[in-house]
């Protein structure tokens, strides 16, 4: 099992591990999967599905925030290949100022 919390560290040395753990409940089965458990930044349909799943149902922030969170995280995720799911949406939770309410 991959030790999300060490790659969200990697990104956020203050990473919450609570916080990491409710994201790893949150998508479930889907980290099963290693194709599911990647963000393809390069996506266009992906990022959507960030923008939708995510942002807007989990965290309640659509529209040009939430394309801008998605933005700043890819970003700042760009010389990783592997783009961990779980560190994909702690970015983005982070970004938008909602880690707390997870």
């Amino acid at each position: 099992m991959t030790d999300y919390l060490a790659d969200v560290q990697k990104y956020d040395s203050s990473a919450d591990e609570a916080v990491v753990n409710k994201i790893v409940r949150h998508l479930g089965i889907a980290l099963r999967n290693k194709d599911s458990a990647l963000v393809s930044a390069s996506d266009p349909k992906e990022l959507e599905r960030v923008r939708e799943k995510w942002c807007e149902k989990k965290l309640g922030v659509g529209g040009s925030d939430a394309d801008a969170a998605i933005a700043a995280t890819a970003k700042a995720m760009a010389d990783d290949r592997s783009k961990s799911r779980v560190t994909f949406y702690y970015l983005v939770a982070k970004n938008l100022g909602k880690l707390q309410t997870l």
